[in-house]
């Protein structure tokens, strides 16, 4: 009986991926759990779990493929699969024509057409399988999930996925007490008005710059994930930029004495991440600040979890300091570094740059004094951080030098 392994959707805007390496080769022997490819996102290089057990019978994509569309075959698998993890021809829902909506408007998982015998592997990003619960609503979730919750005689409609687009997955079902109460179902938010039409685009021959007067350099994922979503952000958030020049002479200060206190740790602070920490404390004391809008009402966030806008070649993503109240400034500025060059090295998890409460965008290091950024979605706000620079004040009426940063 063969299994088809899909080319998994590992980010909520992942329409296609390059499938950069595999782990496994014909006539492998595979378990649920092993790593059997690395796939290359618009946001980072991740690893992919099988989820069923069997011989690799063929390689379907060759390592190094670029532009392979979710949902795709990319290899297939044969052996004996227990008919818990196949879903029924009539429980199967059609494969997405296109990609789930942005994480800010979560859209319901979709699971792709299979037949009896077939399941969905891909571990970290597969496309969940669905299936209803007692009440007649679509729970998805992955085989290895749902053999794991059978196992533990849980009921997977009592379980929050934390996984791509809601989708319950391994850690979720491990993690879940038999008998938890059964959430209760979101509100309505009414009817949905139409997409707007998209908007014409002309071509540069269109609006007076001829052909062979330019080089053309393609737009990879992660260039068109990020040009749509701030335009959509800008667009449909309303932004309204409010600017506040800080004196931090005294922060400054205080940098070194930390830094000569943590230099046995081998720990250095830097500004941002003393502005991080003073962000999430802010937060905390400002709660309607650390909200997000939903159609159902605001939600007003239980932590301060911080994103950091890191610049990358050709994009930007923004991992996130989770509950950054909670920590130290060593502990902020080892997993701000730690996160940093994972980030620039694309190998984040979806769970490392996906979501949090509110965001920093630093170019105070390029010499840029001020500047307004675009509101990275689900969050309610984004602090723009410039460059610290001596100016004159005024102090009691005299003309002074201080450092002013402003933001």
């Amino acid at each position: 009986m063969s299994i088809d392994v899909l080319m998994p959707a590992l980010s909520p805007t992942m329409e296609e991926g390059t499938l950069a390496k595999w782990h496994v080769k014909k006539g492998d022997v595979v378990k649920s759990g092993d790593v059997i490819a690395e796939i290359e996102t618009d946001k980072a290089t991740m690893e992919v779990e099988a989820v069923d057990e069997g011989v690799v019978e063929d390689v379907l994509v060759p390592e190094g493929t670029e532009g392979v569309k979710v949902n795709t075959p990319i290899a297939r698998l044969s052996g004996e699969v227990e008919v818990a993890s196949a879903p029924a021809p009539s429980q199967s829902l059609p494969q997405a024509a296109r990609p789930p909506a942005p994480p800010e408007q979560p859209a319901p998982a979709v699971a792709a057409s299979a037949a009896p015998g077939s399941s969905l592997s891909g571990g970290g990003g597969a496309v969940s399988e669905a299936k209803r619960d007692g009440g007649g609503q679509r729970v998805f979730a992955s085989p290895l999930a749902r053999r794991i919750a059978q196992q533990k005689g849980l009921d997977l409609a009592a379980v929050t996925g934390s996984g791509p687009h809601g989708r319950i997955i391994k850690r979720d079902v491990e993690t879940a007490a038999p008998g938890a109460p059964r959430p209760a179902p979101a509100a309505s938010g009414g009817a949905t008005s139409a997409p707007a039409a998209p908007r014409q685009v002309l071509s540069l021959a269109q609006m007076g710059i001829p052909d062979g007067s330019y080089d053309l350099i393609p737009l990879d994922g992660m260039r068109r994930t990020v040009a749509r979503r701030l335009t959509e952000s800008f667009r449909d958030v309303p932004h309204f930029p409010l600017t506040l020049d800080l004196e931090i002479d005294a922060l400054l200060a205080g940098r070194v004495k930390i830094n000569a206190m943590l230099e046995s740790q081998g720990v250095k602070v830097s500004v941002n991440d003393l502005v991080i920490k003073a962000a999430a404390i802010a937060l905390r004391q400002a709660p309607e600040a650390n909200a997000s809008y939903t159609p159902e009402g605001i939600a007003m966030h239980h932590h301060a979890d911080i994103a950091m806008a890191v610049a990358l070649d050709g994009g930007l993503i923004t991992p996130i300091i989770r509950a950054a109240e909670t920590k130290g400034l060593a502990q902020i500025a080892t997993e701000a570094k730690d996160l940093a060059a994972r980030a620039r090295a694309r190998k984040l998890k979806p769970e490392e740059f996906q979501g949090g409460t509110f965001s920093i965008s630093n170019l105070g290091m390029f010499g840029i004094k001020a500047f307004s950024s675009i509101i990275n979605e689900p969050q309610g706000a984004i602090l723009s951080v410039g460059a610290g620079e001596q100016r004159p004040v005024v102090k009691n009426g005299q003309l002074a030098v201080a450092t002013v940063m402003t933001v």
